[in-house]
């Protein structure tokens, strides 16, 4: 069976839920051996409505005669992409780039954990294929402000901390408010570096952040998200506020 054969035939069972065959999910001839793989540099790939994302996709392997060439899959929830074969550059790593665009390639039931395979040649005819070397997070991105006010505000007084969480649709390519999610309130006060967690607030029903906290000093106030297995995370721009 060709390594293009057995690949699709992988990717076709992981896109709709099923494990490949032991004969079709790894296996090889010699002593390459996959040894990891690096997507994106390490990150989560985050995507949001309107622009493709590239990334690379490096596949670390080892033969006592060097890496020929490699090709690789992309296993997702309801979806599979393969690349075409790639010369490595090294004897050591060959890499590949993908380009996902949120209106082409994808919905929003496709964020999250995605699986990588590879099949690598080396230059003595030895050969390795394993279905699943790693994972990494696909996501969608999202958006968080804050505004705080009355600004200025009286020393002892009440002051109001608002805000807006939001994540990118793969679907009708809009941001939408990301509801009953956990966000943290945080303040650095002026002349500081550091910024402290006061409160933690989830986003409502339509992903709005609203919180009251008593003004004590000069200093700037943000929201952060932690983010999800299929949500990126986010920290807003902060908001300074005049405590007199």
């Amino acid at each position: 069976m060709s390594k293009r054969i057995a690949m699709s035939i992988a990717a076709a069972l992981g896109a709709i839920g099923l494990v490949a065959p032991a004969a079709y999910a790894d296996g090889g001839a010699g002593d390459t051996e996959i040894l990891g793989v690096t997507v994106n540099h390490g990150s989560s790939v985050i995507i949001g409505t309107t622009y493709p994302k590239s990334f690379d996709v490096e596949i670390d392997a080892y033969d006592d005669s060097g890496l020929l060439s490699a090709d690789t899959t992309l296993d997702g929830p309801g979806a599979g992409y393969a690349s075409d074969e790639t010369i490595c550059e090294t004897d050591y790593s060959c890499t590949h780039s993908f380009t996902f665009d949120p209106r082409v390639d994808l919905d929003n039931g496709q964020a999250g954990t995605w699986y990588v395979g590879s099949w690598v040649d080396a230059i003595d005819d030895d050969y390795r294929w394993d279905e699943r070397i790693d994972s990494f997070r696909l996501k969608r991105a999202s958006t968080l402000t804050t505004n705080a006010s009355p600004e200025p505000v009286q020393k002892g007084r009440t002051l109001t901390v608002t805000g807006t969480l939001k994540r990118a649709s793969w679907d009708d390519y809009k941001y939408h408010g990301y509801t009953s999610q956990p966000v943290k309130l945080q303040f650095r006060k002026k002349g500081s570096s550091t910024y402290t967690t006061i409160k933690t607030v989830k986003t409502n029903s339509t992903g709005a952040l609203k919180t009251t906290v008593t003004a004590s000093a000069d200093g700037y106030w943000r929201w952060s998200f932690a983010g999800t297995t299929t949500t990126s995370a986010k920290t807003s721009e902060s908001d300074f506020v005049d405590v007199r």
